[in-house]
């Protein structure tokens, strides 16, 4: 190696091109370009709700336009606005609210406390209509059944789901068969009489409130905090633990998949809509204690999104028009997104004056090849698809030492690297005098000042594994030449020692990984047969 360098550094060549200096490519790792799936969830403008005094145990939107948003805070229930996200309404309750949903006409409101009273708000006179007690413990949930006005389904810690008539404010019917505490629940999207609970006994029952008693059940395999039906109503998805599970209910409760991407408990799950097209993918979403929100593809059995928020979260909600993100954290804020839907054409009956100067309008506008504002146009202007793009060829924009090469000064071009202290700019101008064998002339030509700057780059970078074959021979070729220099000045004896002692460690380091691997390779021929 040293042969071959001295030959290459003495030797003399003409270069008859120039071209940029380089430092050699290294790997770089590959990123991934930003999905669809992320561009559609990151295009919610964040918003946040806070001073709402304690942890935001529910969130439920109408189901009716404007989609209101009813919020669940210690012993109040806040009804927002979906598109200013101000306060409207207020319903104070005795004890802390536990659970809320809307009527399917949006003009009642329930909500369950844990005093185990569940009452039904009226929303637009602002009163309450009937308070039903008969749970002998906390609820924990209630809920209307699809498309039914007439009566309630809600559960609690007795471990008794109950299925209420509200007009005469008395239970049709106790659902017995939990053995512990009943968490929470949900209604068939398609049916008015299914519906599905969870409870700290691992399972999830499915219901037939025509016949009185559980009709399916399904073990989870830890305490389960929430159950949502997926829009075909022929599925459902648990949370208990740090495991999202997705259940065939027609297939006889057969697991579909399993999803265990949170690190702390799942407290929350809902269904969203990802758009209002009619191919739009459904999505379901679901916020734990972590402080992850995560966005599953149970169709593809994966995690298509994640978003961190800077407290553990409690509940998560979508607005059914797919406009509105909301989460409730355990810090009393609701951490809200607004997406920006394109506004819709109206289409109203125009008279056939409005009709006829809209079109002269758009003609008057229309650029075409003939026209002089065709060629007038500014370089900001986007190309149409017809047009043919011609890129205009960038030129090469040079570097202080790749200018001083160009023009064969070879000792400034050094120096000039050795000043900017980037090592694979410096590795690359050495590689490029050693190729045009002018190295050891630009060597014996540095004054002191920018021998000092070659030394301190050499015992600082010979040793790194990256460059030291070149490095180091060329260490030794400049101490050959420059030991006068080096001796007759303090500086740079104690560069000397400190290169000393540099190569002196890199030399026990690699006679350590010479040991080991003599130990290792014995095993690796044995681990080979």
């Amino acid at each position: 190696m040293e042969e071959e360098l001295r030959v290459r550094l003495n030797d003399h060549h003409q270069v008859s091109k120039i071209f940029p200096v380089k430092p050699k490519s290294t790997a770089k790792p590959v990123s991934k370009s930003e999905s669809t799936e992320s561009r559609y969830w990151s295009s919610f403008k964040p918003h946040s709700i806070p001073n709402l005094v304690s942890s935001v145990s529910a969130l439920a939107f109408s189901p009716v336009h404007p989609h209101s948003l009813a919020v669940a805070h210690s012993t109040t229930v806040s009804l927002f606005s979906s598109h200013t996200l101000s306060v409207s309404r207020r319903f104070s309750f005795r004890d802390v609210v536990s659970s809320v949903c809307f009527r399917s006409d949006g003009a009642l409101l329930a909500a369950s406390d844990l005093s185990g009273v569940v009452q039904v708000f009226d929303i637009k006179e602002r009163m309450a209509l009937r308070s039903l007690r008969s749970h002998k413990a906390p609820a924990r949930f209630v809920k209307y059944p699809f498309q039914d006005k007439l009566h309630l389904v809600s559960g609690g810690d007795d471990g008794v789901v109950k299925y209420w008539d509200v007009a005469g404010a008395t239970v049709i019917s106790d659902l017995l068969g939990h053995k512990d505490y009943v968490r929470c629940g949900d209604c068939s999207p398609v049916n008015d009489s299914m519906f599905v609970t969870g409870s700290y006994d691992h399972t999830v029952k499915v219901w037939d409130a025509r016949v009185s008693k559980w009709m399916a059940e399904i073990n989870h395999g830890s305490p389960v905090e929430d159950v949502v039906y997926l829009p075909s109503a022929g599925m459902i998805a648990t949370a208990g633990l740090n495991s999202v599970k997705v259940w065939d209910l027609i297939g006889g409760g057969k697991m579909v998949c399993s999803m265990e991407s949170h690190n702390k408990t799942v407290t929350s799950l809902c269904v969203g809509r990802m758009g209002l097209d009619e191919s739009a993918e459904n999505r379901l979403v679901s916020v734990a204690l972590d402080g992850y929100m995560k966005v599953f593809d149970y169709g593809r059995a994966k995690v298509t999104y994640s978003m961190r928020f800077p407290a553990p979260l409690m509940s998560v909600g979508l607005s059914p028009d797919s406009s509105l993100r909301v989460i409730g954290g355990s810090n009393g804020m609701v951490f809200a997104g607004k997406k920006k839907h394109a506004e819709k054409k109206q289409t109203s009956v125009m008279s056939f004056w409005s009709v006829n100067s809209q079109v002269e309008e758009s003609r008057r506008r229309a650029l075409r090849p003939t026209y002089f504002r065709y060629f007038q146009r500014g370089q900001s202007e986007k190309p149409s698809k017809e047009d043919y793009l011609v890129k205009e060829s960038k030129g090469v924009k040079l570097t202080r030492h790749d200018k001083l090469l160009k023009k064969f000064r070879h000792k400034e071009a050094l120096v000039s690297v050795l000043e900017d202290k980037k090592p694979a700019n410096v590795v690359a101008v050495m590689e490029e005098l050693v190729a045009r064998r002018k190295m050891i002339k630009c060597v014996s030509n540095l004054e002191e000042g920018e021998l000092g700057l070659l030394l301190s780059f050499l015992h600082k970078y010979c040793t790194v594994q990256r460059y030291s074959v070149l490095l180091m021979a060329l260490t030794k070729k400049v101490l050959e030449m420059r030991a006068e220099d080096i001796n007759g000045k303090e500086e740079f004896k104690g560069i000397l020692r400190n290169l000393k002692r540099e190569v002196n460690q890199e030399i026990k380091i690699q006679q350590s990984l010479l040991e080991i691997q003599g130990v290792i390779a014995p095993l690796m021929r044995i681990a080979g047969r």
